[in-house]
């Protein structure tokens, strides 16, 4: 408690020495500078007489001795005596200077403390021993460790500027502001003066109230707050407000202008601004924040009313949550006439902007009219339970829908409820991927039927060249070879278009350039275009470098250049166009398949006839074509788009009708690498294909092995044949002495890589070439097998001996 009335008490711990006495209401402290004269006059008189008695026994003259100590007590007394009429500057602010210690203790609700420059306690009020449970000096008042390095801080800058302030101090149940001011006549002095802060802050406290617990259950309840400053801008909403304010976030409403989200009709109606045509009247009751500020911040209490005045009846309450709800939610009468349609319903059914349908029959095809009436009305007039119904929209035929009706009761005039989910981006999706699925099946069955007729292709073409080895041109039975032949190649070129389409083909991919390849392919794009259709080519700056098979990327420009030809009859103009493709560029475009990085990009447009809506979804589906019959086999789009995608690429189809159709290609850049350039460069083809050794070949195909074995024997070498991967490993158990192994990929009981391992094991060293239909690249990520070279099928006996020859390593002529 205060020490009023306490006539002295012990220092606390670190306090300077004298004593606190209560003086007007104030602890001060008393200094003890009287009882520190006397024992000072005391010394001087024992010092003096001690002094005078040495004397003595040194001369032995009394008279001398006593002279000079009573010399020496007069001075002390002199010296005692003046101070006592002109005192010191610290006694004379102790005794005196009690106008700065009341001024600073009159402050009402102030806890007071005045310090020295040592951080001494000089006095406190009974307040400040309230507070902090004694007459502590600050900063040491019992406070947490941050908080006193705060009110030290405060201190020091007292000591450095004049004045301090420490505010949000923890005591107990208090928060406490501390104000430090430098005083006294010689400025050695710190007046503390603690206040209790604002119990809150009354605009902090409103924001938890709007966007807190109670905010939230006024919104459950419908009601809506916000909580505005002074020029009108939104400083909090709860979620209620937000919904109906257009599905904005309380946080996105933040700093937005209040006014800016109601409007007022010509009847003096306040509604939400750009709402329902049916949304309710709106009815704001304001409360101010501070009452003593009524320009500040204000609290607004939003309620829905009826159109007449007072509150809002339970139907347009009803009517108004529907409003803000993102399914297609809509209410008719027991007659079926529409009560209210909200704004995701409309969209659903896609009806145009001020059109209102009297009935839900008025929505959908005729087919489907008589069920949805008898629907409404069997719910209408029943019990209150639910029932889906299929139905295909006025609109939109084409795609089914469900439209659920519920029997409500108690609702007024409103007898069914009708929910239709808008589903327009949900069959989208759908579409996509039973388009993805089949283009996939259909792939896989394109790529199978492409290897097998490989295989007989490579009988075929090798069955003719032998044949021509033993036939001279003018020869009857060299032209009919002949003619086989390029049937032979015809089919081929067949099947590798079957496998760009699975992706499956095999590549030779180089780094290049879009507008270096576009410029080899232009003189030979002029010629198939003819007179009447205009050629226009544009590049952009900066592209980057991509990685794919220039011949591939050829036929890819020719087929899209070839259809953009056959879309415009009369003539017109093809533009081929290449740019660069940024980043920032990819995301602004919003694309959901394609990765965020640079591409280099060509674009094949035209002025034709353009390609109908419900056509572009399938044009690039094998053999399906809008040409008639026998001039186009509907692989040329699908041929395109699976030479793209194996080159890592994507492609885009953009038509309008009668406007013309745009192809665009992206295709990522390439990164060129020392080795990737190596790899890339193409393989001199050697001009002799006489060899020696002795080769292994395996092969399951008995034509393919009858040919390849020919070949091999006619160009020197010698030839050891096994149908499958099991016998070629009994063959090398037999013997060590092959040169080289040629074998078939994919055989039954054995395939070729695994034979291969295991052959290694015996050989390590020794060279193998794989021959197969099917896609190298593919082959290569399911083949663990090093230092293999790859013949593709169809092949030549020319292309399958100089295979051999480019694998098998040049024998040491000198060892023949």
């Amino acid at each position: 408690m205060a020490l009023v009335g306490d006539a002295q008490m012990a220092e606390p711990p670190g306090t300077a020495s004298g004593v606190m006495t209560e003086q007007g209401g104030v602890l001060v402290r008393k200094d003890g500078s009287a009882s520190r004269d006397g024992w000072l006059l005391a010394g001087v008189a024992l010092a003096a007489l001690a002094s005078a008695l040495l004397l003595l026994w040194i001369v032995g003259d009394w008279a001398l001795a006593a002279g000079f100590g009573a010399g020496v007590i007069a001075l002390a007394g002199l010296g005692w005596f003046s101070r006592q009429l002109w005192p010191s500057t610290p006694g004379r602010m102790v005794e005196q200077d009690w106008s700065m210690v009341h001024a600073a203790a009159d402050g009402g609700g102030l806890a007071v403390a005045i310090t020295d420059r040592t951080g001494r306690l000089v006095c406190a009020n009974p307040l400040h021993e309230d507070w902090f449970g004694g007459p502590a000096a600050p900063p040491a008042l019992g406070l947490s460790d941050v908080q006193t390095a705060q009110l030290a801080a405060a201190g020091k800058a007292a000591w450095r500027d004049g004045r301090g302030r420490a505010t949000g101090l923890i005591r107990g149940m208090m928060s406490i502001d501390a104000e430090v001011t430098r005083g006294g006549r010689n400025e050695d002095h710190l007046i503390w003066k603690f206040s209790t802060a604002a119990t809150a802050n009354l605009i902090e406290d409103a924001r938890a109230l709007v966007i807190g617990q109670t905010g939230r259950g006024l919104g459950d309840a419908g009601i809506m707050i916000v909580l505005v400053d002074g020029g009108g801008r939104l400083m909090a909403a709860n979620h209620a407000f937000a919904v109906r304010a257009g599905g904005q976030s309380a946080a996105q409403l933040a700093g937005s202008d209040f006014v800016a989200q109601l409007e007022r009709d010509t009847d003096g109606v306040i509604r939400f601004a750009g709402g329902a045509a049916r949304q309710l009247p709106l009815r704001l009751l304001q409360v101010p924040v501070d009452p003593d500020n009524p320009g500040g911040a204000m609290m607004i209490i939003l309620l829905d009313e009826a159109e007449g005045g007072g509150a809002a009846p339970v139907g347009s309450q009803i009517e108004a949550l529907l409003t803000v709800l993102p399914l297609g939610l809509a209410l008719a009468d027991r007659d079926g006439r529409f009560l209210f349609l909200n704004d995701a319903f409309c969209r659903a059914v896609r009806l145009p902007t001020g059109s209102r349908p009297i009935y839900p029959g008025d929505l959908v095809v005729r087919e489907d009219k008589g069920p949805v009436a008898d629907a409404v009305r069997r719910l209408a007039n029943g019990q209150p339970v639910t029932s889906d119904i299929a139905i295909r929209l006025r609109d939109q035929p084409e795609e089914p829908v469900a439209l659920t009706i519920a029997g409500l009761r108690s609702m007024g005039d409103a007898a069914v409820l009708l929910s239709l989910k808008d589903n327009s981006e949900e069959s989208k999706l759908k579409r996509q991927i039973a388009q993805a699925s089949k283009m996939q099946a259909i792939g896989q069955l394109a790529g199978g039927v492409a290897h097998d007729f490989n295989n007989i292709l490579t009988g075929i073409l090798g069955h003719c060249d032998l044949m021509l080895m033993r036939h001279t041109p003018g020869e009857s039975d060299y032209d009919d070879i002949q003619q086989i032949r390029s049937n032979a190649n015809r089919a081929a070129a067949l099947t590798r278009q079957l496998l760009a389409f699975s992706r499956q083909q095999t590549l030779r991919p180089q780094i290049l350039q879009l507008p270096d390849t576009v410029s080899e392919v232009s003189n030979l794009l002029k010629r198939l275009l003819g007179e009447t259709v205009t050629l226009d080519v544009k590049h952009g700056r900066n592209l980057g470098a991509v990685r794919a098979d220039p011949g591939q990327l050829e036929q890819v420009i020719v087929n899209l250049v070839v259809n953009a030809r056959d879309a415009m009859p009369r003539g017109g103009t093809v533009t081929i166009q290449t740019f660069a493709v940024t980043k920032a560029d990819v995301r602004n475009m919003g694309s959901d398949i394609m990765p965020v990085t640079d591409y280099s990009a060509l674009t094949v447009s035209d002025t034709g006839t353009g390609i109908p809506p419900e056509l572009i979804t399938k044009i690039f589906e094998p053999f399906f074509t809008t040409k008639d019959v026998g001039k186009g086999t509907g692989l040329g789009l699908s041929t395109v788009y699976g030479i793209v995608k194996q080159s890592g690429g994507f492609i885009f189809a953009d038509s309008e009708a009668g406007k013309g159709t745009r192809f665009s290609i992206y295709l990522p850049v390439h990164g060129v690498e020392p080795q990737a350039a190596i790899a890339a460069k193409p393989v001199e083809a050697a001009t002799e294909t006489w060899g020696s050794g002795i080769i292994l070949l395996v092969e399951d195909e008995d034509m393919v092995r009858t040919v390849a074995e020919r070949a091999l024997t006619r160009n020197g070498y010698t030839v050891v044949t096994a149908t499958n991967g099991e016998e070629g490993l009994e063959i090398l158990e037999e013997r060590q002495d092959f040169d080289m192994i040629v074998s078939d990929v994919v055989m039954p009981i054995m395939d070729g890589p695994a034979m291969v391992k295991q052959a290694r094991e015996r050989l390590p060293d020794i060279p193998v070439l794989f021959m197969s239909g099917y896609a190298e690249e593919q082959l290569r990520k399911s083949i663990d097998v090093a230092n293999v070279s790859f013949l593709p099928k169809p092949f030549s006996v020319q292309q399958l001996s100089q295979a051999v020859r480019d694998t098998l390593p040049p024998r040491d002529e000198a060892g023949d």
